[in-house]
């Protein structure tokens, strides 16, 4: 199967890659300062670990929201 170019794809190809490009970065984003502002201790593993992690994809903001947070007793 040949590569398409940028030009070659339909407006809406490229509106729904551009949306989830959006919504991988502002994801990144968000769980990168969530985890710069939170404390060591109420993370889940190394923190240098995380934000390597964050960069994959959706699947690393996903997981860290879900499972690397510690939540704070109530």
């Amino acid at each position: 199967m040949a590569r398409k170019r940028w030009n070659d794809l339909s407006d809406a190809e490229k509106t729904a890659i551009l949306v989830a490009a959006s919504i991988q970065i502002a994801l990144a984003a968000t769980a990168w300062v969530d985890l710069a502002r939170r404390p060591r201790d109420r993370v889940r593993g190394p923190k240098p670990l995380w934000a390597a992690a964050i960069a994959v994809n959706f699947v690393g903001p996903l997981t860290y929201f879900t499972v690397g947070r510690v939540r704070a007793p109530r």
